[in-house]
């Protein structure tokens, strides 16, 4: 995609790849590490090639995704919902994965788009540095307004193991947030039927 050639272009312009592996070399050994060592030679390397696909986010545009539509509904006008949909994200406080399930629906006004699309929108803003506040409501409104739709209903369910694996350590704590636009904000029905059919 042009986007994200442009963006790694930006990036590499202001940060090499052979810096950042250097970085890595010097993280290494502040954790008390030798970079020199077999088993750490290629690290920098593998951590920076595994950034890259972590924080691909940031060089993809949404509405690549939700320009493709299909209006052949035949006058379909209630919610489409796609749950289940996996999230892999890190914390923008410590850098730390954030493991989870997405739900996503919206309410289509003339169009719909194809399914893989809803998905690929929430690994595009999965893939940066997050808050799940803001990564809920960040997909919710690009699919309200890419689509043009009536209104978009987006639930996150997650585990951050920057509270699992460190700090208070509750291996159990979840965290739920829901952000509602358009038709969904305005209609405490249509919440609690979005709501129903994502617990099914």
């Amino acid at each position: 995609m042009k986007n994200v050639t442009d963006f790694k272009a930006k990036v590499l312009q202001k940060v090499s790849k052979d810096e950042a592996e250097k970085a890595v070399k010097i993280i290494l050994k502040y954790i008390g590490e030798s970079p020199g060592r077999e088993g750490l030679v290629d690290t920098p390397k593998r951590v920076i090639k595994a950034f890259n696909e972590y924080f691909s986010g940031y060089g993809e545009n949404p509405e690549e995704y939700l320009s493709k539509t299909f209006g052949d509904v035949e006058g379909y006008d209630d919610m489409v919902i796609q749950k289940n949909i996996s999230i892999q994200s890190h914390c923008e406080h410590h850098m730390a994965p954030i493991l989870g399930t997405a739900h996503v629906a919206y309410m289509p006004a003339e169009k719909v788009v194809g399914l893989s699309k809803l998905a690929r929108v929430v690994d595009l803003y999965s893939r940066r540095l997050q808050t799940q506040e803001r990564l809920t409501m960040q997909i919710a409104n690009s699919i309200y307004k890419g689509l043009k739709a009536h209104g978009s209903a987006v639930s996150i369910d997650a585990i951050h193991q920057c509270m699992t694996t460190r700090g208070v350590r509750k291996e159990e704590a979840r965290t739920v947030t829901n952000y509602f636009t358009g038709v969904f904000r305005d209609s405490h029905n249509l919440q609690e039927r979005f709501l129903h059919y994502i617990k099914k």
